[in-house]
């Protein structure tokens, strides 16, 4: 049985406006279904935006009927709720995408991790989104997924 799909609302300060932490990540409530991902999407700030919501579209585009959860304050994607295949979480200057099985991946993305089997892929502001990070996202999707 699949857990309960959440639609609390981002957490806000005072003023109203989402609460950011460090590097500008969102501080959403953890939650699952589209609802809390939406809810983080929209509270991202400046240029990150866009670049989260364009992985977020190529992950729906590549991986049909995808699950989604944010946990941690970062959205995750599975091909089955609870075994994630990717996640990724704003900083100051990049959006951090983490591919749980990314040394399985070829080839493999360029973030080294302390983790062994996790690769990192940091998009900058004005980098290119295109044709080897929806091969990346289509590999990672059919790996098994990390149980978090």
């Amino acid at each position: 049985m699949g857990r309960k799909i959440s639609s609390r609302p981002p957490l806000k300060s005072e003023d109203g406006k989402p609460i950011l932490l460090s590097g500008g990540n969102p501080q959403i409530a953890k939650g699952y279904g589209n609802v809390p991902v939406q809810a983080y999407l929209d509270a991202v700030p400046g240029w990150k935006q866009g670049v989260c919501r364009k992985v977020d579209a190529l992950v729906e585009r590549i991986v049909p009927g995808v699950a989604k959860a944010v946990k941690w304050n970062s959205p995750f994607y599975g091909v089955e709720e609870g075994s994630w295949f990717l996640s990724f979480h704003c900083f100051d200057k990049y959006v951090k995408l983490t591919f749980f099985r990314g040394t399985s991946m070829e080839p493999l993305p360029p973030g080294a991790s302390k983790v062994p089997e996790v690769r990192y892929l940091d998009i900058r502001e004005n980098d290119p989104i295109g044709e080897e990070l929806e091969n990346w996202i289509r590999q990672a999707s059919k790996l098994p997924g990390e149980r978090l």
